[in-house]
């Protein structure tokens, strides 16, 4: 993401104040796509890497499929049905139970936090829920709470209410701190032989994992992501120039948290698109982290002027 434009660094629409010609303009839009914003985009969108396109439906696609497995055909006008009494009777299908009115909902999409935390840790220990947790109760917590409770015979509400947490609570054991915070998704990547020396933001792009390091030690480790193809982050060597804790882009209108700008308008910085629905979306070529406690405890860490390594 671009930061606020009133700082006059590193800004991509700095350039929109300039009078010019109609070349000046032209010039001015290069600059915005060099600089590269951090918005989240979602997978498939005009700035997110193409994706295969979906496969065309057909007016047949709701038809029954035949005991052959093909779809069964259309009866001709001169074909009579059966009457046989001896035919088997319609099953009726279950009805979803209703919610029950008394039960308070207790979180639901938008919450975030150590409960949810443990919510999420909760439902991965019996196979609903498949990642790290995040604090975060996104699209992908919401379908892991709706698989639960439709295995318990519960309304498949997606929120998490007391009936259901209660259910959750009886079924599990309280999450351990590896748990409730793995190091990472996917493993670390080796340190590139960069980020031995000093205080070393390092990040890595074939793994998309971003580890704090100092003197060649790893002091934690955290899941990234980063620009799409269109709109890349960029690789190198670089440093810390600017920290901001409650940072909104000036272009997007879109929140940064714990933003620390290492080059133009690119940063590091917490993603809650990201911790919502994972490595389907991208950013304007900034590094988004999905872990809002790890990039807070980080942000307290790191100083302005540490290092800052982008490698393959």
């Amino acid at each position: 993401m671009i930061r606020s434009s009133r700082t006059g660094r590193g800004h991509a629409d700095r350039g929109g104040r300039r009078a010019g010609t109609a070349s000046a303009a032209v010039a001015v839009l290069a600059l915005v796509a060099v600089t590269a914003g951090c918005r989240a985009e979602p997978a498939g969108s005009a700035s997110a890497a193409p994706s295969s396109p979906p496969a065309s439906s057909s007016p047949t696609d709701d038809a029954k499929p035949g005991t052959d497995g093909t779809r069964s055909a259309t009866p001709s006008a001169s074909t009579k049905p059966s009457a046989s009494p001896s035919a088997s009777p319609k099953t009726t299908p279950k009805s979803t139970p209703p919610a029950d009115p008394q039960a308070e909902v207790l979180m639901a999409s938008g919450s975030q936090g150590k409960q949810v935390r443990e919510l999420q840790a909760r439902l991965r220990q019996i196979g609903h829920f498949d990642r790290t947790p995040t604090g975060y109760y996104g699209s992908v917590t919401v379908t892991a709470v709706q698989s639960f409770q439709g295995k318990r015979g519960l309304s498949r509400t997606g929120k998490t209410d007391s009936v259901t947490w209660q259910k959750l609570l009886g079924m599990t054991h309280t999450p351990t701190a590896a748990e409730l915070n793995p190091p990472t998704t996917r493993p670390a990547a080796k340190p590139d032989k960069r980020c031995m020396t000093g205080r070393v933001i390092c990040i890595s792009k074939n793994s998309r994992s971003l580890s704090w390091m100092i003197d060649g030690k790893v002091v934690s480790s955290m899941d990234v992501r980063f620009g799409s193809q269109y709109t890349p982050t960029r690789e190198g060597i670089f440093s810390v120039y600017w920290k901001s804790r409650h940072h909104v882009s000036s272009i997007y209108h879109t929140a940064m948290p714990y933003a620390m700008f290492f080059s133009g308008g690119q940063a590091v910085h917490y993603s809650s698109d990201f911790a919502a629905r994972g490595y389907n979306g991208a950013s304007h070529g900034c590094v988004n982290v999905r872990d809002e406690g790890k990039i807070a405890s980080l942000f307290t860490q790191v100083r302005n002027g540490d290092k800052v390594v982008v490698y393959k």
